[in-house]
């Protein structure tokens, strides 16, 4: 991993602005700040009297060749300054010579802008010759690593003499890693925690598992590195993937740290203690905390692993993967290439960039590459100068805000402050000035009037009422005063000339005469007027847009009517009323089926009865012309309805000229059902009366002999019963003296 320090200078160019169409767009403008915030090209004229009668001061924003056009002087014109202003701009180095060299020019620059203005300066950068380069040797010293090892120890001198070769001033610091001591990537079994190689090879020096130690810091001393590393041996852990992301991540961070003499609470002994509490970085933190103490890592991997260190560096800019030899007998050749690969591509990038902010970058140089949001330049030597056009644009006022450009990997950074001019800085008279009626003072060409006065010139006395009572009274329901079209001068609108140069009209300003339908671009097709957006025709035109000659051929039916009096003729076709059909209007597909919306009428007609038959002449008269026939003399569809009095009337109608005007002949002969026979009726009521009286009498007397049959046969039971009695009362006389002979003898039987 290259701890670099390289890479930048700057030219400014003031006249950069990008070339674009020059427009204005307006929206509520009140005053000159106003303006000059709607738009990056709005100006505003501020010269006395610009405005017409009853035009708004709104008139006096647009872009400066517009209002140039229209009569304002150059020197009336108010349009904020942009700058470009080198705060620190120290020359490019061209050698190294014991003091931080300078590569990036400027150092600091200071921008006044236009919201939604580009802006663009140059940055020069120059490759300085002999720059300093640290050089940290990450190492794995997981068992797998161990012929790796044994060549690393001899690499001391060839290390240094490559870097010799590279700058005169190299330094080299070293560190190792295993990975973290905990399950799963580690036995944590005691005795193997203190020597995690194979048991079969015992007799080699093996260490104790560990997440990252920092073995030597930077050093110009080629004897001190070697010493240092031939003191490293090999250790172990379980899976084959070791804690990389995690040694590259303290490494940085400790180095930076060494560098500022800051205090390290991880680090115990150069050795990290957290490794076993902490979890894994992710490639992000890691990417920018490279950026951060710009280092440019080298990925010195094996062959199997190159396709997912290629991934990662993707990821993680200004980062180069090389391909071990089996032995790492390559790594000297491996970090050449790839440090003349970095340093050689110069890309330029930004940080803590303001909100509402973009930067773009244009790189002038012998090999650009395309990117979206850096510069890049590729295959730049040393003492190469190169630059690149940097464009900053602002969307929304902000006052000095900072943000830095810096190439990747190196110490040099421009500062950028940002500030956006978004008001005008206008003299306001100290007294009442005759333009406002010595009812005010002028700021920026309009009047700000005292208490008591308004009007675009003071003019307005407003007395007891408030001026927003006044301005309420020029505001539709939307509450925009004049449609903004216009003045509201003491309560009523003064509208504006439009901008062909006729002018807005009605109580609001709501109209213009300019704004009508158009017929072969032609407005009101050239044969009428525009009021109000609608066309007034000449004598002879008709239509939405004055397009069509006035004519009535082809609305004509054959009865001489126009659309049979159901439509209008408009552009010599018929439009017709709801429900009848083109082209002439004559029948309806939707409309209620007049058999029966006729049906009342034509009973009181034809037979003086029904519903309307007090007042038919009132009620139909008007719409129907009835006769009464024997047979029919035309040929439209039959209505065939009972009435009112259960007959079926047979009529025919004929549509006439207009919706509710017909014609009607009525059948003279209505098929009624016949009269009942009353005799037969009331011979038939008789005659069910007597036969009901009959059943009644007959069911009376049945039920009389039935009721006597009962008590017949109760009579009967009851004779029954007394014979009986009587039998049994002899036969118990009998009996009784015959139990008292009995008794008797048997009484004697016992004496």
């Amino acid at each position: 991993m290259i701890a670099g320090k390289n890479i930048l200078q700057a030219n400014l160019r003031e006249n950069s602005l990008c070339q674009q169409e020059e427009v204005c767009t307006k929206s509520v403008i009140n005053s000159c700040d106003d303006c000059i915030k709607s738009g990056p090209y709005c100006v505003w004229c501020k010269q006395l009297n610009f405005t017409k009668a009853g035009e708004q001061e709104a008139a006096r924003c647009d872009t400066k060749a517009q209002l140039k056009a229209r009569g304002c002087g150059e020197e009336e014109i108010i349009s904020p300054n942009i700058s470009i202003k080198p705060e620190k701009n120290v020359s490019l180095s061209k050698s190294f010579n014991q003091q931080e060299p300078v590569q990036l020019s400027p150092q600091e620059i200071s921008l006044k802008v236009r919201p939604g203005l580009p802006i663009t300066f140059n940055v020069s950068f120059k490759r300085v010759e002999g720059y300093p380069v640290d050089l940290y040797y990450l190492m794995d010293l997981s068992y797998s690593m161990k012929d790796d090892l044994a060549n690393v120890k001899k690499l001391g001198e060839s290390l240094f003499q490559a870097l010799k070769e590279i700058t005169e001033h190299a330094q080299i610091g070293f560190g190792a890693f295993v990975d973290k001591t905990v399950l799963p990537y580690t036995n944590t079994n005691k005795e193997k925690l203190l020597k995690p190689c194979d048991e079969e090879e015992a007799d080699q020096q093996c260490q104790a598992a560990f997440g990252y130690r920092h073995v030597l810091s930077m050093t110009p001393s080629e004897k001190e590195f070697r010493n240092k590393v031939k003191d490293q041996y090999i250790s172990g852990n379980l899976d084959s993937p070791e804690g990389s992301l995690d040694a590259m991540m303290q490494a940085a961070v400790f180095l930076d740290a060494l560098l500022l003499k800051w205090s390290i609470t991880n680090i115990v002994g150069n050795l990290y203690i957290k490794s076993s509490e902490m979890d894994y970085p992710s490639v992000g933190q890691l990417a920018a905390q490279f950026k951060k103490h710009n280092i440019q890592p080298i990925f010195a991997v094996t062959n199997n692993m190159e396709a997912v260190y290629q991934q990662l560096s993707n990821m993680i800019p200004k980062s180069e993967v090389g391909v071990l030899s089996s032995d790492s007998g390559n790594i000297v050749q491996l970090i050449k290439d790839a440090y003349n690969r970095l340093s050689s591509k110069v890309t330029v990038t930004h940080d803590n960039l303001p909100d509402d902010v973009s930067v773009v970058y244009k790189p002038i140089c012998k090999h650009p590459q395309p990117s979206d949001n850096e510069g890049i330049c590729d295959n730049v030597s040393v003492g190469e100068e190169i630059s690149f056009e940097v464009t900053v644009t602002a969307r929304s006022c902000m006052e000095r805000k900072s943000f830095t450009i810096r190439p990747l990997g190196i110490k040099d950074t421009l500062t950028v402050t940002l500030s956006t001019n978004c008001e005008c800085e206008c003299e306001v008279d100290e007294t009442n000035h005759v333009h406002c009626r010595e009812k005010g003072r002028v700021s920026c060409g309009i009047c700000r009037c005292n208490d008591g006065y308004v009007g675009q010139f003071c003019e307005c006395a407003i007395g007891d009422k408030d001026e927003r009572s006044l301005r309420a009274s020029c505001q539709r329901q939307n509450g925009t005063e004049c449609e903004n079209r216009g003045d509201c001068v003491c309560g009523r609108c003064q509208c504006h000339r439009t901008e062909q140069g006729s002018y807005f009209h009605g109580d609001f300003c709501e109209c213009d005469d300019e704004n009508c339908e158009r017929f072969q671009n032609k407005l009101c097709g050239g044969n009428g007027k525009c009021n109000c957006g609608t066309c007034e025709c000449n004598k002879d035109y008709e239509g939405s847009a004055c397009q069509c000659k006035k004519s009535l051929e082809g609305c004509r039916t054959l009865n001489g009517s126009e659309c049979f009096g159901r439509g209008t003729c408009k552009c010599n076709r018929c439009e017709c009323k709801e429900g009848y059909q083109r082209p002439r209007c004559e029948t309806c597909l939707g409309c209620p089926d007049p058999c029966l919306t006729k049906l009342n009428c034509i009973e009181c007609l034809g037979f003086q009865s029904g519903p309307f038959e007090k007042n038919c002449s009132e009620a139909c008269g008007k719409s129907i012309f009835a006769t009464v026939v024997d047979q029919f003399t035309f040929s439209d569809k039959l209505c065939h309805l009972k009435d009112s009095q259960s007959c079926w009337v047979d009529f025919k109608l004929k549509q006439l000229v207009g919706e509710d005007n017909y014609k009607a002949e009525i059948l003279k002969q209505r098929d009624c059902p016949k009269p009942p026979d009353i005799t037969a009726i009331i011979g038939g009521s008789i005659a069910g009366v007597a036969l009901i009286g009959l059943l009644i009498l007959m069911l009376i007397k049945l039920l009389i002999h039935l009721n006597d049959l009962k008590e017949f046969k109760k009579f009967e039971n009851e004779k029954k019963k007394s014979r009986w009695a009587e039998v049994r009362y002899r036969g118990s006389h009998h009996s009784q003296h015959a139990q008292q002979a009995q008794d008797f003898f048997m009484f004697y039987s016992t004496t």
